[in-house]
């Protein structure tokens, strides 16, 4: 197992995602606790130590499961990670009564790592709001010993993330985010990546397959890779990637059985960055594979400013690309949510004035 300097720790490279654990006749509720189980004793005995969970994780039983898993171990042979769960914004003025029950659930004292959850255009206002005393008491519980590390994970978009690091950078000691060497320009990742590096804060990896699209490419994509490196397989492609970013310390993977267990541990016993032609071959066919759904737009605003309704055009086409190419997803979906009734993209009268000075 490779492993990753952080402070004064040694991280497994590999951190075990617990959002998609193997569950029972397709029921994301119910988990298969005997496989589950099964999967972190192989984990342990390979050399991975980080274990990632949260509150909403299948239903709320990834933490109980998770819990079940490493109390079986000594406390210091692995580190726990979890999350507050910002996504609701209900939550929010509950974060005491769901802290404590976050270790009862997981069978602990303390948290190695505990996060702001999904920080996104629909909770930054609330995430922000001093009356719920959210940062304050994460910030108490890192002084008390029970909190080890305080970090947030996020989905939004580069700005959010910003007014997030303007607030709290210098309480944060690592950052989460989608990565894959499709979202590095689709989803603006590496812009996000260097503004974290501003702060000199590492970096976790969530998605790194984007939820499987990446195991799997068309044939000629294959094709070409393999060209390049004909014994890596196809998911390897896109740990390598991660691993040729230097600020990267965990690349968190949801694993569903032990078969993609084993497969992701082996890549991991190895170091292997992209060479710089690899990089530009991998980038060009994700590029590709973008182009095919994305509506192109560089972001020039011209649209914007002819536009009556004062749309923000350019950030719609996105969530709209980010749809198409997902097939769904929450992403869309959850930022739409943020944005006043007329600004939606049902506010447009459909005038074309965008068109006429779109270059």
């Amino acid at each position: 197992m490779i492993y990753r300097d952080f402070q004064d720790m040694k991280l497994s490279a590999l951190g075990f995602g617990s959002m998609r654990l193997p569950v029972v006749d397709g029921n994301d509720a119910q988990i298969d606790e005997a496989a589950a189980l099964a999967m972190v004793d192989y984990a342990m005995a390979h050399g991975v130590n980080y274990y990632d969970t949260a509150w909403g994780y299948h239903d709320g039983n990834s933490e109980l499961v998770m819990g079940k898993a490493l109390a079986r171990y000594p406390r210091e042979s692995f580190f726990l990670a979890t999350k507050f769960p910002g996504y609701d914004l209900a939550n929010m003025d509950k974060v005491e009564a769901i802290f404590e029950k976050q270790l009862e659930k997981c069978r602990v004292d303390y948290f190695d790592f505990y996060l702001f959850h999904n920080v996104c255009e629909m909770n930054i206002d609330a995430y922000l709001d001093p009356k719920y005393g959210i940062h304050e008491y994460l910030m108490q519980q890192k002084a008390a010993g029970r909190i080890r590390h305080l970090g947030f994970s996020a989905h939004g978009a580069y700005p959010v993330l910003k007014r997030f690091l303007d607030a709290y950078g210098n309480d944060m000691e690592f950052c989460q985010l989608q990565i894959n060497y499709l979202d590095w320009d689709f989803q603006d990742a590496k812009a996000k990546v260097e503004l974290l590096k501003e702060h000199n804060i590492p970096v976790w990896v969530m998605e790194p397959l984007r939820g499987g699209k990446l195991a799997r490419l068309e044939p000629t994509y294959e094709a070409r890779l393999k060209a390049l490196r004909p014994q890596e397989s196809i998911p390897a492609w896109a740990f390598r990637f991660l691993q040729s970013l230097p600020t990267v310390a965990v690349t968190l993977s949801g694993m569903s059985n032990m078969e993609q267990l084993k497969a992701n541990i082996a890549t991991f016993e190895e170091d292997k960055p992209l060479t710089n032609a690899e990089m530009e071959a991998l980038l060009a066919v994700a590029k590709e594979m973008t182009r095919k759904i994305a509506l192109p737009c560089t972001a020039c605003h011209y649209c914007v400013s002819h536009c009556p309704q004062g749309l923000d055009i350019p950030r719609l086409l996105e969530l709209y690309n980010e749809h198409c190419f997902t097939g769904g997803g929450f992403i869309a979906p959850m930022a739409l949510a943020a944005v006043p009734e007329d600004k939606l993209p049902g506010a447009c009268l459909g005038c074309r004035s965008c068109e006429a000075v779109c270059p």
